[in-house]
């Protein structure tokens, strides 16, 4: 099919494809909470004739799109939630509900693939094999990838390919960012107890205090990116909540250190925490405190396939040009679920820029103030409609 095509029926959309994207930012939902969204989502599938399945995963969608001919199956995938967040746009579309806001974007990823369906039902009958959009609850903290992935979305019909998207403030809006291997990195998070000794702050040598030890181990935990860890791979230890005591003159009996592991690689994800919980142990045992060390494996990374990451770069050139195809060189140690798709079946996550200085669409991720270029969405629900033609058509 001529990419025109595809670009002129999105072209066609673009303003209900905006209205939609402004109805969900009025209204955002928390993760597994969607349902409002989810409604919005079914509705509009059906009338486009698209078959629905409600509930998956809890809150999500999935569309299912059958072609007429026999083939494979690829999943194109949306996230649904917003953020706890206040918003402070000054937009006639802010948020209506309290401390809660779309600040990452899930608005306009559920904007571009419902664009993206109504593209491809208008063209079903050239379609070899099916297509099934995702729209999934509860990407920002509860895990629906994996809800969904246990609700059997990746079977009838089998899934053989997976392809998401995020919009990506360090990208100009128009272009879409690719990479094959290591895109986002593995999210897990760790809690750290030391318990010590009380008593009275002017009498320390009778305490063992785990302030102390906490202090020592939060240094000691840097040296594991410094001195364990391949300087070539990148690795983060960040503690980002240290809790202890209740007064300026009493040593407390106990301290808590929460925080968060990112790497980008199986490899130094699975070593990382027993290299930590032999740190700590060692300088707890030194102090004579004793501790508890939980970890907590949350996502994986994303690493994208490279076959299928060729499929969006072929798609996205055809739909935007090949000038704006952007190469991504580094990756980012953000997380994102759709690595639990990744690791079932064949897949790739890319970036749609979405950065415009004249509109004043510059603030980052999770920003009380982030805002996109609504341009970018029926550009973006093009690229997705023009991944599936490519990877279900092309021999």
């Amino acid at each position: 099919m001529d990419k025109q095509v595809i670009l002129e029926k999105a072209k066609a959309i673009k303003n209900k494809l905006i209205d939609i994207r402004r109805d969900i930012h009025a209204h955002p939902e928390i993760g597994m909470h969607e349902n409002r969204t989810a409604k919005l989502i079914a509705e509009t599938l059906e009338q486009h004739g698209i078959e629905v399945q409600e509930h998956i995963g809890g809150t999500g969608v999935v569309g299912v799109l059958r072609g007429k001919h026999p083939g494979k199956t690829i999943l194109l995938r949306a996230d649904m939630d917003c953020l706890r967040i206040a918003e402070e746009n000054n937009v006639n579309y802010k948020s209506e509900y309290p401390n809660l806001m779309h600040a990452c974007g899930h608005d306009a990823h559920v904007s571009w693939l419902i664009g993206a369906a109504i593209i491809l039902s208008e063209i079903k009958e050239e379609l070899c094999g099916n297509v099934k959009f995702l729209f999934q609850p509860a990407e920002e903290k509860e895990g629906g990838a994996e809800k969904t992935i246990g609700s059997g979305v990746l079977e009838n019909p089998r899934v053989d390919a997976v392809v998401g998207a995020h919009v990506w403030p360090n990208i100009e809006a128009g272009k879409i960012g690719i990479k094959a291997g290591p895109l986002m990195a593995a999210s897990d998070n760790f809690k750290i107890t030391i318990y010590g000794k009380g008593g009275h702050g002017g009498q320390p040598h009778k305490c063992i205090d785990p302030i102390a030890v906490a202090c020592e181990i939060y240094m000691a935990l840097q040296t594991i990116v410094s001195r364990k860890v391949d300087p070539l791979e990148p690795a983060v230890i960040t503690i980002g909540k240290l809790n202890a005591g209740l007064a300026h003159n009493v040593i407390p009996d106990k301290a808590e250190m929460e925080g968060t592991i990112r790497t980008l690689t199986y490899e130094v994800r699975d070593k990382i925490p027993d290299i930590m919980r032999s740190i700590i142990e060692g300088i707890c045992l030194a102090n004579g405190a004793k501790c508890d060390f939980d970890f907590f494996p949350y996502h994986a990374p994303v690493i994208n396939d490279s076959e299928i990451t060729a499929v969006v770069g072929r798609a996205a050139s055809n739909i935007i040009g090949h000038k704006n195809l952007v190469i991504i060189d580094k990756p980012t140690m953000i997380g994102e679920d759709f690595s639990s798709f990744e690791e079932k079946v064949p897949g790739t996550f890319f970036w749609v820029g979405t950065y415009n200085f004249e509109k004043g669409i510059v603030k980052p991720l999770h920003n009380p103030k982030f805002n996109i270029d609504e341009d970018i969405i029926y550009k973006a629900a093009a690229v997705f409609a023009e991944c599936a033609l490519v990877y279900l058509n092309e021999k």
